[in-house]
């Protein structure tokens, strides 16, 4: 039986432009099962899962669960929780975590926080996060079965090298692309890399570079802004994981105009085209095969160059 995996594979379906859009990450330590729905299906209290969605809806922040790679004990008592909390917007991302002993906190996480959250502002919540790089593996094989097919030995391979903090997580989106993978502070996605090229994603990542070989874009852009970011870190070379900025988008799909500027005081403008002219995909394993539009730049014009040097 073919899988969305192997099937977008065989289309040559491009991942550039797929990474889920969310300017702030929540991530909840649960360990055991996951189902489809994990917020809500899973030993997290459903209770919880479901404030936590509402609370989040809108907010630009998107919530996770995650646990060490491995086996999954099946945990219904009290526990430690393993928290963490990232934003992903340049020059501004930062990471904060916590070890909580009880839910009540992650309870107090209502609509109004969120918002704050999404926008950047920590408030002081939890404590800055000093480690290495964060590496988040999709891999729960209810939602679909080619992240737990390619994302579980991916996840085991990096926690194995000691290569980053890495975690198994419930959902980054774009499961046809597995192993996907997501990193952070900065929130670039990848796809369809295997264990050495995403141990040179995360050297790189150490020196706050960003390696563009599989990679899906930033999640604090939309998919207009991650083609357009993508497209200048190809048309320059420029790797610097804060160095760009997406300001603008102009238009409607399927055609956009984004400027990108760069903190050096250059930008561009990136015209960016959305094909519906596509054979179908599907986009989970099970799924009826559908258009999975291709979002692509198509010119990088510069409108800022720097002034020659004196």
């Amino acid at each position: 039986m073919s899988t969305c995996s192997t099937a977008s594979r065989a289309l040559a379906e491009p991942p550039a432009a797929t990474a889920a859009t969310a300017r702030t990450w929540l991530l909840v330590e649960q360990p055991g099962p996951w189902g489809a729905k994990a917020l809500t299906d899973s030993r997290l209290d459903p209770v919880l899962g479901r404030a936590l969605e509402r609370a989040a809806a809108g907010t630009g922040v998107r919530v996770a669960l995650i646990r060490r790679p491995g086996r999954h004990p099946d945990r219904h008592g009290p526990a430690l929780r393993r928290v963490y909390l990232a934003h992903t917007l340049p020059g501004r991302s930062w990471v904060r975590t916590a070890l909580l002993t009880g839910t009540d906190q992650l309870y107090g996480l209502d609509a109004a926080v969120m918002a704050s959250l999404g926008a950047g502002d920590h408030g002081g919540l939890w404590e800055p996060y000093g480690g290495d790089p964060l590496a988040l593996v999709c891999t729960n094989g209810r939602r679909d079965r080619c992240c737990a097919v390619l994302g579980r030995p991916l996840a085991a391979e990096l926690a194995a090298s000691d290569a980053c903090e890495v975690w198994e997580t419930t959902h980054i989106g774009g499961h046809r692309f597995a192993p996907t993978l997501l990193v952070l502070p900065y929130g670039y996605a990848y796809g369809r890399l295997g264990g050495h090229a995403v141990k040179g994603v995360l050297d790189e990542l150490r020196r706050g570079r960003i390696a563009t070989d599989g990679c899906r874009g930033r999640s604090a852009w939309d998919r207009p802004g991650q083609a357009a970011d993508l497209a200048v870190r190809e048309l320059t070379g420029e790797a610097g994981a804060d160095a760009l900025t997406v300001v603008g988008t102009a238009g409607a799909a399927p055609r956009w105009n984004v400027t990108v500027a760069h903190a050096d005081g250059r930008s561009w403008r990136v015209t960016v085209t959305e094909d519906t002219d596509v054979p179908p995909v599907t986009a989970s394993c099970g799924a009826a095969p559908a258009v999975q539009p291709r979002v692509t730049a198509v010119d990088v014009t510069p409108l800022r160059p720097l002034p020659p040097k004196a």
